[in-house]
């Protein structure tokens, strides 16, 4: 049976799995330092916050900005934001050739991001969370595999 793998710290093993890795990509003409520079700045409709966030050297940056509940979020992010972390994690892994082959060597193994910070992208630290971003990771490998096909 294969094991798990387990990730969460950008600097970790799968580290690179993390939205808060240094691995960013380019969305038409503009470049995202990171996934969840991008992921933050799709929280708001305003061209001014979205430059905001882009423009954040660290991801934690980008994460407080778009977690501040002060600014105005888009009305649909709700039922958009899977769809968004789809897009982004596609990205990433598209553009970047070494994180797409460790990405690919994971065979089928079961990706996990482990915290109990986050019980929706990741597995709440006990393994009852949604593991959202790790099942995304799953489907963008899957993706990815047949692609090469």
């Amino acid at each position: 049976m294969n094991t798990p793998i387990y990730f969460y710290r950008a600097n970790d093993e799968y580290g690179i799995f993390s939205n808060f890795h240094r691995y960013g990509f380019w969305e038409g003409k503009t470049r995202w330092r990171t996934v969840e520079h991008y992921f933050q700045a799709q929280k708001f409709l305003d061209p001014a916050i979205q430059r905001q966030i882009q423009r954040c050297f660290k991801a934690s940056e980008a994460a407080e900005i778009g977690r501040n509940r002060k600014l105005p979020l888009r009305k649909d992010w709700e039922s958009i934001k899977n769809d968004v972390m789809r897009h982004d994690v596609l990205q990433k892994f598209s553009q970047h050739e070494e994180a797409k082959a460790l990405l690919l060597s994971t065979g089928d193994r079961l990706l996990i991001e482990h915290t109990p910070k986050d019980a929706y992208w990741g597995d709440g630290g006990d393994g009852f969370g949604k593991n959202m971003l790790g099942t995304i990771l799953m489907e963008v490998r899957e993706h990815l595999r047949t692609e090469r096909a």
